[in-house]
């Protein structure tokens, strides 16, 4: 199909187009990734770009006045783009990065919240052949110095206020930063520093570009994940993802032509991108975007004034939701809503049963991760929820749990058997390296299975059932975090001798990062030290990776080796059986 001959949007009133059956069932038969290829766009000679196929296909097909994003700042503003103005800006963006000397491969990072230029910067870095490389701006400035250096972002598009606060006082430690594009610098730039202003430089270049010179597998994406050990990890995904990004989109979220969606997620993170951007806007859907921090009364009036029919959000907000309680929701109509959907981390079954009761409808659980790129795994629409289950796996996707052996490969365990998500290889929006370790790379496949390193069980009907993470990487808030970070930046501090990370259960967030810290002589533990240290962390952190709550220990349980066992100190905290001692170094194996 070219892009000359889409199907025609519907107008106001009229009836949706129903691309594929959404029976569960019905969906598994006769799928191939060929035939959901086929339904988008394209470019000439087998191109593909990511951006073409969430806004100027609709253009071309003569929805140019559609509206594609709709903003909501936080202070009350209100502005609307239609895909004919993000057509044009973002074609503006691309040439000012061509301007800048950017070259395809090139990686422009985005350090901002949810405003305007986030979207247009991420579409036209894709059009010009680059890569976008977000961050989340609640990092502090060893996080973002981290990601920066590691994906060596020769863009930086940031405010003043995060340039000042996390950047400025680190740019003699980023060598291949030429530029850095302040989003709300209205003077001229200073190009003895590399800052130019955003809109100005913008507005310098035209609004016309040739279609983009993109291919399927060139790199589009970079998004950073935790891991236990070392730096994060870049994960690389191509132009082929939007196949995955459209589809699941329409059958895991049940998004539809001319659709109000509304994606709490910041863009920061994978699924502020994959769900917040290209899919809403591959499927042709209105984006609402939200500037402001959750606010239940705030959310509920935007639900209800903004019509929103699908909506996408995350367990811990939910239960913020429930913590509110139902006078937050008092008097607002949210007859509009059709489908709720939520991501992050496991939705409790209360969750479920609450919003069954309170909104009248369910949420539904899905379950993928960054390195896969698209939703995997879902109580789609027209499934029956089971409360606590993660769903089924979509169209496309083969799963099972497995056992890795010691050869390398695996076994597929029985049905009601907890082992390790494993994933069939062959979907188009799966990882395809890390950025500079392609050996960490590998070590994540076992023949043609993707290990995913969450435990699981499958039951006899074939929902599977998340059980924890088989490494000792925690989500808090919907957000995945290594330890490695955490405990770096604790090991600055003069007083820190060793630092232990684990996640705690917590009502609302999931888990919380505790810290275990053992101290250097000189120094006593006490209640100072305790506030001193966890400011120090979020200081060089950010609130969302720093730890909640910390704890001194006159030494920290290590192997004969002198490895911390993180997998200890969870025990003990949490009362849970303390497994095998035998490796323990010293007198730490008597206590």
């Amino acid at each position: 199909m070219t892009w000359t001959t889409l199907p025609k949007m519907p107008e106001s009133g009229e009836s949706t187009p129903q691309l594929l059956n959404l029976d569960h069932a019905a969906m598994q038969t006769g799928f191939s990734w060929d035939a959901a290829r086929a339904e988008l766009a394209g470019l000439p000679n087998g191109g593909l770009n990511i951006a073409f196929e969430a806004v100027d296909r609709w253009v071309a097909a003569g929805f140019a006045s559609r509206t594609a994003l709709r903003w909501l700042g936080k202070n009350g503003e209100r502005r609307e783009f239609s895909y004919a103005d993000l057509a044009g800006l973002s074609n503006r963006f691309a040439n000012l990065l061509e301007r800048l000397g950017v070259v395809p491969g090139d990686r422009i990072c985005v350090l901002t919240g949810r405003i305007p230029e986030l979207y247009i910067a991420a579409l036209g870095t894709l059009k010009a052949g680059a890569v976008f490389c977000p961050l989340f701006s609640a990092f502090g400035p060893e996080p973002v110095r981290v990601r920066l250096v590691k994906s060596q972002a020769r863009v930086l598009v940031t405010t003043t206020l995060l340039y000042e606060r996390k950047v400025r006082a680190q740019c003699d430690e980023l060598p291949d930063l030429r530029q850095i594009l302040l989003t709300d610098l209205l003077a001229d730039g200073d190009d003895a520093t590399g800052l130019l202003p955003f809109h100005e430089q913008l507005m310098m270049e035209s609004a016309e570009r040739g279609p983009p010179a993109t291919r399927p597998e060139d790199m589009a994406l970079l998004h950073f994940t935790s891991g236990t050990t070392g730096t994060p990890k870049g994960a690389v995904h191509v132009h082929n993802a939007v196949i995955a990004h459209r589809l699941t989109g329409r059958l895991a979220l049940d998004v539809r032509l001319g659709d109000i969606y509304w994606c709490t997620a910041d863009p920061g993170w994978v699924t502020g991108v994959s769900y917040g951007i290209i899919a809403p806007l591959a499927n042709g859907a209105t984006l609402v975007v939200d500037e402001a921090e959750f606010d239940a009364r705030r959310w509920y009036a935007i639900l209800e004034q903004e019509q929103v029919n699908v909506w996408y959000t995350a367990p811990t907000a939910i239960r913020m939701l429930m913590k509110a309680g139902a006078v937050a929701l008092q008097g607002r109509d949210l007859g509009a809503l059709r489908f709720m959907a939520s991501v992050g981390e496991p939705l409790n079954p209360e969750a479920v049963i609450w919003s069954r009761e309170v909104l009248g409808q369910p949420f539904h659980d899905t379950w993928w991760q960054t390195e896969t790129g698209a939703i995997m795994i879902a109580n789609t629409p027209g499934l029956a929820i089971r409360p606590g289950s993660m769903g089924q796996p979509l169209p496309g996707i083969e799963a099972a749990i497995v056992r890795r052996r010691t050869d390398g490969g695996v076994d597929i365990l029985a049905s009601d058997t907890e082992g390790e998500l494993a994933l069939r290889v062959g979907w188009p929006s799966l990882f395809r390296d890390y950025l500079g370790d392609s050996d960490r790379y590998q070590r994540c496949f076992a023949g043609d299975w993707y290990l995913s390193g969450d435990l699981a069980r499958r039951d006899a009907d074939g929902y599977f059932w998340f059980v924890g993470r088989a490494d000792d990487v925690i989500k808090t808030a919907g957000h995945l975090i290594g330890p490695f970070e955490v405990e770096s930046a604790l090991l600055e501090h003069p007083a820190v001798a060793e630092v232990g990370m684990i996640g705690k259960p917590d009502e609302f967030a999931g888990q919380i990062i505790k810290a275990f810290v053992a101290l250097k002589p000189g120094y006593e533990p006490n209640d100072g030290l305790r506030k001193e240290l966890i400011g120090f962390a979020r200081t060089r952190l950010g609130p969302a990776v720093a730890p909640r709550e910390l704890e001194f220990m006159v030494d920290l349980p290590k192997t004969r080796s002198g490895k911390i066992l993180r997998r200890l100190l969870r025990a003990r905290e949490l009362d849970l059986p303390l497994g095998d001692l035998s490796t323990l170094e010293g007198d730490a194996a008597e206590s």
